[in-house]
């Protein structure tokens, strides 16, 4: 009879558990990003009645697929307590290295397509290396300076000057559609699903979360730290390059000025979706909610005609909002 009670205790207190665990705290805290998404499209579809025609629509994700590449690369190192400053310059680089193999010396399309992505992780390998064994503080430091020379390699190679013409192998996944959809953007969703799976289901992307929750006990865990941050950088510069691969489909052009500032909306994206500067808290999903709240916004502001100096203004105060969220979500989480 005792060990009933026991049971029915056990049973009523973890239920209790369960009934407070699902506080409006917790919904805020895990789909905030997403009923942000929908009050906008809502607002938007009110205020301009072309913003849900199909043709729209699909423009956007057109449009959110470089962003949404460059922020699932970035979101591996702010989920360490780290910032990548050099995707849009890596993105760049790897361009003007397919377009010096593939349209300046005419070789295969294939090869170009390999190079953008090698140099991408190659450069991103760098920025783990420098952060690594250079033991600079902060990431900050080790990407502001590769930023500056991925883009100054870019404009001495070509002199400043783009590289036009790139053959239809080259700007298939940028400028194609599987019926209405963008491949870019079907590429999308299968590079985020990958990502998922390598975040939540191995022990690396388990690593990468202990590593933003407190590097030094993660050391003391016996987790590899610099290695697993030396990949957490590849990945993030392989992710540019592939970006890159959108961008030259969409212009049929490589641009040593290519992604200026394309670091900000990728930051901005991983930490409207729910991530932490602090490290240890983002997901990829939230990441792509958060890149395809950049492109609504920029895409409804357009057609409400809205100057860009405006609208860079408006993308300001949303990166502004989402850090303040991002501090009061860590406070309320320490009193708890």
């Amino acid at each position: 009879m005792q060990e009933r009670s026991i049971q029915l205790e056990t049973k009523t207190n973890t239920n209790t558990v369960v009934r407070k665990g699902w506080n409006w705290k917790i919904i805020v805290n895990k789909f905030g990003a997403l009923f942000g998404l929908v009050g906008l499209c809502v607002i938007l579809s009110i205020l301009t009645p072309s913003f849900l025609k199909a043709d729209n629509l699909m423009n956007i994700a057109r449009q959110s697929s470089i962003n949404a590449l460059l922020s699932l690369g970035m979101l591996l190192p702010i989920l360490t307590a780290g910032i990548d400053l050099s995707v849009g310059s890596i993105l760049a680089f790897a361009i003007i290295s397919a377009g010096m193999v593939t349209v300046t010396w005419g070789m295969s399309p294939v090869l170009g397509i390999l190079v953008c992505l090698v140099i991408g992780a190659l450069a991103g390998w760098l920025n783990g290396i420098l952060l690594t064994k250079l033991r600079l503080p902060h990431p900050f430091i080790s990407t502001l300076g590769t930023m500056n020379i991925f883009r100054g390699l870019a404009l001495i190679i070509t002199g400043a000057s783009p590289i036009f013409g790139f053959s239809y192998a080259m700007n298939f996944v940028g400028q194609e559609n599987v019926g209405i959809i963008p491949v870019s953007f079907l590429l999308v969703i299968l590079i985020y699903v990958a990502f998922h799976i390598f975040l939540t289901r191995t022990s690396t992307g388990k690593y990468i979360y202990a590593i933003g929750g407190n590097k030094e006990a993660a050391r003391l865990a016996g987790i590899p730290v610099d290695r697993v941050l030396i990949l957490v950088y590849t990945l993030s510069g392989l992710m540019a390059g592939l970006a890159g691969l959108v961008l030259i489909g969409r212009t049929n052009s490589a641009s040593p000025i290519a992604g200026l500032s394309y670091e900000l909306d990728a930051i901005a994206a991983v930490i409207i979706g729910g991530a932490s500067f602090f490290g240890g808290v983002g997901t990829v999903w939230g990441t792509l909610i958060g890149a395809l709240i950049i492109a609504v916004l920029r895409n409804g502001l357009n057609l409400l005609g809205t100057s860009s100096d405006l609208q860079t203004i408006i993308i300001g105060l949303v990166i502004i909002a989402a850090v303040y969220v991002d501090v009061i979500r860590r406070k309320s989480s320490k009193k708890n």
